[in-house]
């Protein structure tokens, strides 16, 4: 490492990413500290000590790290760094305005590409936009923030992330969603081969209540039938066909294999209410706040086991504390609307459905669920304007 009283920078650089690599970020931070000092600021020595910073937890302290040296505004992959440690600590308004600084032009010195954008400048554009959509959806600007999503994908098709938030958040009716498959430069950004591929796991994604039927795979991929993604969005095609039973069966087949499969825990769940599978309800809700107790579904499936057996105000407990990780879970903001229906508290009710119709725009459940309150209530008028929306 050090000829003739000399320390070779480059395998200290070596080492960071060493040990970043093996999960030993505490080791990446101390050499990457070093590293820093050792070559007198130089940008990709800062630019990893703040990534280092960054896996560590220590947002505020990675945030400043590149304001303090200056580095933000000289390159694009600082100013993201920078923005997503804000976004980390909820400081929604800090990461917009460090997103939206214009870079400094020439006469700063720039990080090389390869020391820290491996998939090139359009993925890291990619991420910016998919980060900023983030920021304006936390906001409550979800206009903006479908807009940003879709330049993600434009950008990087392979940005899943950004796709996924555009489903699972039902930002698109199911037209424009066939619409932003169209228009996206698969055959730009993908080998041939892999255009296929890309459109079937994409299209398994999409509003899956339309055609309730389960998507053919192309030729060549027919082992991704066992995919438990695959078989889970099946899964769920099945629930909408109500067809609970073999929902249930397919979703406990990918349980078994994965019990804490991310994607299918929350139509499994949803199954155990249609069939009123108490128990399971009840074990699985302990075991989901065992081991996950940060995430939303964990209370929602907690909230369901009460619902079921009839305890609402206890369900709503929990449904709201769902939300409260996890703003935008729409399950279970419908589920607490539920709660509240089966009561005939319809004013809370209804609360619930239009807060889930505001975070869930292009989705039918919220109109459908306001308009049977309406319905309840007798009042005809309303309840036909909301259902005629669907």
């Amino acid at each position: 490492m050090a000829t003739g009283g000399k320390v070779d920078i480059s395998q200290l650089r070596n080492l960071v990413r060493q040990y970043i690599d093996m999960h030993l970020y505490k080791t990446a931070l101390f050499w990457a500290d070093k590293a820093v000092s050792l070559s007198n600021g130089d940008i990709q020595d800062v630019y990893w000590f703040a990534q280092t910073l960054f896996l560590t937890g220590q947002f505020h302290r990675a945030a400043h790290a590149l304001r303090s040296r200056g580095v933000v505004q000289t390159t694009l992959a600082c100013r993201y760094l920078a923005a997503k440690c804000h976004a980390e600590c909820k400081q929604w308004q800090e990461a917009l305005e460090i997103l939206e600084m214009e870079q400094k032009e020439s006469g700063e010195k720039d990080l090389p590409a390869e020391v820290c954008v491996v998939g090139g400048t359009k993925k890291l554009e990619s991420s910016v936009c998919l980060l900023k959509g983030i920021v304006y959806e936390a906001m409550d600007n979800r206009t903006l923030a479908t807009d940003c999503y879709k330049d993600a994908l434009r950008n990087d098709v392979h940005c899943f992330e950004a796709f996924d938030l555009l489903v699972s958040h039902h930002m698109l009716t199911e037209k424009e969603e066939r619409e932003l498959l169209m228009c996206l430069p698969f055959s730009e950004q993908c080998m041939p081969e892999e255009v296929d591929l890309l459109r079937f796991l994409y299209e398994s994604k999409m509003k899956k209540y339309c055609k309730p039927i389960d998507p053919k795979l192309p030729s060549g991929l027919e082992s991704l039938n066992d995919n438990l993604d695959i078989v889970a969005g099946m899964a769920e095609r099945h629930f909408y066909n109500c067809s609970y039973n073999l929902s249930y069966k397919m979703t406990s087949a990918v349980l078994m294999s994965d019990p804490y499969h991310e994607s299918c825990l929350p139509i499994h769940i949803t199954c155990l209410v249609e069939l009123k599978k108490t128990n399971e309800l009840f074990f699985l809700g302990h075991k989901l706040v065992d081991n996950y107790p940060h995430k939303a579904v964990a209370w929602y499936a907690v909230g369901c086991y009460y619902y079921v057996i009839e305890k609402f105000e206890q369900a709503r407990r929990y449904f709201s504390k769902a939300t409260s990780l996890e703003r935008v879970y729409g399950p279970a903001w419908l589920a607490f609307g539920h709660a509240f229906a089966a009561e005939g508290e319809h004013d809370q009710a209804m609360a619930a459905y239009f807060t889930a119709s505001k975070l869930m725009p292009r989705c039918h459940l919220p109109l459908l669920y306001i308009g049977l309150e309406y319905g309840k209530t007798n009042n005809a008028k309303l309840a036909e304007r909301f259902l005629c929306r669907l």
